[in-house]
């Protein structure tokens, strides 16, 4: 568990039966020390459920309206921030692998890209809405809350996805840090390039190319925030052909500078992404196996 006073968050791994389908499953305790929430900013990210016990957030991506006090969070796969002002709250938070996106949502992910809803609204989110009504009970029980999430999952009427096998070799392929092109991803995955552009828009979000590139950047980030003492220069991924092209990046995934960012404090994504890499071995879920047959290995 994280130490952090004002954020305590705890780590589960989805059961067996369910691995594939999410990265975790996590609750969060958020108690700002003044009477200010905290303020942060979630990196590009897959697609995520959260689910506030009291008042929620207002969250915001640029140039969208903000959502104020939503207590069903719903998030589509990412490529830009997601903004947050987080008040003293409770929240179980289940991040969605492209291949659980695939089962249990159904929807074209690239129609949901950047997206930030009121999951009680939001019509591709409808089927979350029974788990959103019972996640809690009349008073915090953390084994019963995570056992009625498990429960939903296993009873929702979900048929495999028709592309499952694709969707699961395209995510083995991608999280490799040693391939680097869209044609060494095709050459991989052995499908046609219009195929895997197809599945990665469907399932993923987003084309092979910006995915590729988001795991590069997401591997250069996850390194700075477990050890700042990297600087940008130690945790830029090998990949980049220098340092102007990691900026274009930074700018473009987070909207500031490597060193805006480093200077603004984090104070919930900090403990979040040190308790997940001490608990999953990864600090972000965007670096996640497809195949999670050891939580450890995740």
């Amino acid at each position: 568990m994280s130490t952090n006073q004002e954020v305590k968050v705890r780590f589960y791994p989805p059961p067996e039966d369910l691995r594939r389908y999410f990265t975790t499953f996590y609750v969060t305790d958020f108690t700002p020390s003044t009477d200010e929430p905290l303020c942060d900013a979630l990196q590009p990210e897959w697609a995520g459920l959260r689910f506030f016990q009291h008042q929620g957030p207002e969250a915001w991506i640029a140039g969208s309206v903000p959502l104020k006090n939503v207590q069903f969070f719903g998030s589509g796969p990412s490529s830009q921030p997601i903004h947050f002002r987080m008040p003293s709250t409770r929240m179980w938070g289940l991040g969605l692998l492209p291949l659980g996106w695939a089962r249990f949502v159904r929807h074209n992910a690239s129609e949901c890209a950047n997206l930030i809803c009121d999951g009680r609204t939001e019509p591709r989110l409808a089927a979350f809405l029974p788990l959103a009504d019972c996640v809690f009970g009349a008073e915090p029980d953390e084994a019963a809350e995570l056992e009625r999430i498990v429960a939903f999952f296993r009873t929702i009427d979900a048929p495999a996805p028709v592309d499952e096998k694709r969707i699961v070799a395209i995510h083995s392929a991608m999280i490799d840090e040693n391939l680097t092109s869209v044609g060494q991803l095709v050459e991989r995955v052995a499908a046609s390039q219009r195929t895997v552009e197809r599945i990665c828009a469907r399932h993923f979000g987003f084309a092979p190319k910006l995915l590729l590139r988001r795991q590069r950047f997401m591997r250069s980030l996850s390194h700075f925030m477990l050890d700042p003492s990297l600087k940008w220069i130690g945790a830029m991924d090998s990949h980049y052909h220098d340092q102007a092209q990691f900026v274009r990046d930074f700018r473009e995934f987070m909207g500031v500078s490597p060193r805006e960012y480093a200077a603004t404090p984090h104070p919930i994504l900090t403990p979040i992404m040190q308790e997940r890499n001490r608990v999953f071995g990864k600090a972000v879920q965007t670096l996640d196996r497809p195949d999670r047959t050891d939580p450890k290995a995740a």
